[in-house]
């Protein structure tokens, strides 16, 4: 069996190891589906997803020269392929819901005094800055040096 970057397959799982599974392709071809190219999700353990024997299908996301196939069934799936076994381990409910996305609130600062002038603005970051360093410096100074207490 000839396979091209590409083509769709279907084949049998062959092996389990920890990074992927082997799928045989039939006419002695094999290839693997790495653990990240299994699911759009976090997979921790391969056999909550996949047993020996079960039939997938993939892509073929690359050929090396030593006839090496690498296969990703995320890019194949039809939504349904890469989920959680319903035998899997007790207490395990597989991939967890989708939080919700909250990312418009990091972009609501407290508003700033508006200053229309690029100076002024410059000289209240320079204030504010030196008075910071300024800080920071009497903090540190008496953690400095071995035994004793400050120096002078």
């Amino acid at each position: 069996m000839t396979v091209e970057v590409g083509e769709k397959v279907t084949g049998k799982v062959t092996g389990i190891v920890k990074f992927g599974v082997f799928v045989d392709l039939g006419d002695g071809t094999s290839g693997l589906v790495h653990i990240s190219e299994i699911s759009d999700s976090y997979i921790k353990d391969i056999n909550d997803y996949l047993q020996k024997g079960d039939e997938v299908t993939a892509i073929v996301t690359k050929i090396q020269p030593d006839g090496k196939i690498a296969l990703s069934m995320k890019d194949a799936k039809d939504h349904k392929q890469a989920e959680p076994k319903a035998h899997a381990k007790p207490g395990n409910s597989g991939p967890k819901p989708a939080k919700a996305n909250n990312s418009h609130k990091k972009f609501d600062r407290k508003p700033q005094a508006k200053t229309s002038d690029f100076d002024a603005m410059m000289n209240n970051f320079l204030k504010e800055s030196d008075d910071r360093l300024t800080s920071l410096k009497r903090n540190t100074e008496g953690k400095r040096g071995g035994r004793g207490g400050r120096r002078g």
